[in-house]
């Protein structure tokens, strides 16, 4: 807690042009998920890509943000096809990142990638092109679709039944991981949201952050409340 505020790390993207040999590699976060926090009651910290162990210690919760695919190597796979771009190193510290929030059992909200990180690191696996597997097309930053959600979920409690969210995405949760459960699928029956049985865990695969502040417009509901809640859940597992 940073003045009465939950301090909440942010896990780092990066520029992955390190590979390419264009230059050195480089940290950054999209303003969104960092304006969201704030916005909720939060004080956002961005993650190294380094001292997992002291970040977990450091922060109250995590937030397991969006980037590029996660290194099927993770869930026993090799890359599919062209489609599938991948950022080792990323992969490399999200992983102990996620696990060193996990064993201290503090909150954490996943969205995109960070869904997906989630999914496997506790044993699920994905899809790793919706359209070569499933003829699915999500990836369309124009677009709003509807999704279902769980009754009892926080997703319910805050939306209702059906609403819509945004979809750039072509990889999606395909086996669940250990512990968690759907909130919320698309019309196709795709995986779109879940919650942990038992541990502090909320994860979309949409992007709640570009659904409010300066980058939400009415075809959806504003979705300030979801990191609102969080915020709110954060606070109240540090009470015990």
């Amino acid at each position: 807690m940073i003045m009465g505020k939950p301090v909440i790390c942010v896990s780092s993207d990066s520029n992955n042009r390190e590979k390419k040999g264009a230059e050195p590699r480089q940290h950054y976060s999209p303003a969104a998920y960092s304006r969201a926090i704030a916005a909720a009651g939060g004080v956002p910290v961005i993650a190294p890509e380094q001292c997992c162990g002291e970040m977990a210690e450091l922060c109250d919760a995590l937030l397991l943000t969006g980037g590029d695919d996660v290194c099927p190597e993770l869930y026993g796979e090799e890359i599919l096809n062209d489609t599938v771009c991948t950022d080792p190193k990323r992969t490399a510290y999200e992983v102990p990142l996620t696990r060193a929030f996990l064993e201290k059992e503090k909150p954490i909200l996943c969205i995109c990638r960070g869904f997906q990180i989630m999914n496997c690191v506790l044993g699920g696996d994905l899809y790793q092109d919706l359209v070569a597997q499933c003829g699915y097309v999500h990836m369309n930053t124009d677009i709003r679709h509807f999704v279902t959600a769980e009754p009892g979920s926080v997703l319910y409690k805050l939306f209702g039944e059906r609403f819509k969210v945004n979809s750039t995405h072509h990889q999606a949760v395909r086996r669940l991981g250990e512990g968690l459960h759907v909130t919320a699928r698309s019309v196709e029956g795709l995986i779109e949201a879940f919650e942990h049985d038992t541990l502090p865990i909320w994860g979309t695969q949409f992007h709640p952050e570009r659904l409010t502040g300066i980058a939400w417009d009415d075809r959806t509901d504003d979705f300030a409340p979801y990191f609102a809640a969080f915020i709110d859940l954060v606070r109240e597992h540090q009470k015990g």
